[in-house]
């Protein structure tokens, strides 16, 4: 495929209206004349799209917390363009940690916090919740981790560590996105609340990694679930060897990062092939089984 080609594609998946798409094919037709720094704003993604983007994952997010807590998101925070779809799988966890309930409930109020952020900072333009799987979704990935056999299920929602490892899957996935999708934002309020969303989801994942880490030093098998876990999102993913566990009985890994100590990022191609649970091109499937609403809603080819 041409550079003018990956930018043309590029144009069309990002513009969340006709007038986006009409000055993002400006930027492609500069860049094909070879004008400088053209290129760099071709490549880059409209801000709507981006909070778009961000917004169909932090309608997963909200609702897999809120209903770990016994809540969900309201109707009237769930509408929006495109098609809203259904929430399937998700209770109240029945948490024998009241540090894990409370944590559960902070986070949920958090995601539900981001989610009113989103749409208000779209307001017309924001996006309908999608379709998301709760049961199915979580039961795929625990298979391909190996967690479960074939026939088997998995239920995120059974028992506190279970909720932690369906946390663990989300929560790294939270921050690498917003980290990739900073250079994107041209908008420096926007850049700004993405920048407090990002610090947000880090605590939150953390909070998790820790808590996972707890649970390690009674159950070792806990480190091994871990990093199996880590190695599903590794091996869809297609950015390489970033994605990290939390580390052993004999050594701590609670903040992934690189040899300058800084968090990576995930493009959002990168980021649906995690969610969508496959290494290829693909427009839904995984947690989203109608794919996502918004112009950015196809994965990357990893395979």
């Amino acid at each position: 495929m041409s550079d003018n080609d990956f930018l043309s594609r590029a144009a069309d998946r990002s513009g969340e209206t006709d007038a986006d798409r009409a000055g993002l094919s400006a930027m492609v037709a500069a860049a094909a004349n070879g004008e400088p720094g053209s290129s760099a704003q071709a490549a880059g993604i409209s801000d709507a799209s981006i909070l778009n983007f961000a917004l169909n994952l932090e309608y997963l997010e909200a609702e897999f917390y809120l209903r770990a807590s016994g809540d969900a998101l309201p109707d009237e925070m769930t509408t929006g363009t495109g098609t809203r779809g259904d929430v399937s799988g998700g209770r109240p966890v029945p948490f024998q940690s009241p540090v894990i309930r409370r944590i559960a409930a902070e986070i949920a109020s958090d995601e539900r916090a981001h989610v009113k952020f989103l749409r208000d900072a779209l307001g017309d333009s924001a996006v309908a919740r999608p379709s998301i799987s709760l049961d199915q979704s979580f039961t795929a990935a625990a298979l391909a981790a190996g967690l479960i056999k074939p026939g088997e299920t998995f239920d995120a929602y059974a028992n506190d560590l279970n909720f932690l490892f369906g946390a663990f899957l989300f929560e790294d996935v939270g921050v690498t996105a917003f980290k990739g999708a900073a250079p994107l934002i041209s908008n420096k309020t926007y850049l700004d609340a993405a920048a407090g969303m990002l610090a947000t989801e880090a605590y939150h994942g953390g909070i998790v990694r820790t808590s996972l880490y707890n649970e390690g030093m009674i159950n070792d098998a806990v480190f091994d679930a871990v990093d199996k876990i880590s190695n599903v999102r590794g091996a869809v993913d297609g950015v390489g060897d970033d994605d990290q566990g939390i580390g052993d009985s004999e050594s701590l890994n609670l903040v992934p990062t690189d040899a300058q100590g800084r968090t990576f990022g995930r493009s959002p191609e990168h980021i649906l092939n995690i969610v969508y649970l496959t290494p290829v091109r693909a427009t839904s499937g995984g947690f989203y089984p109608n794919g996502l609403n918004g112009a950015l809603r196809e994965s990357g080819q990893n395979g």
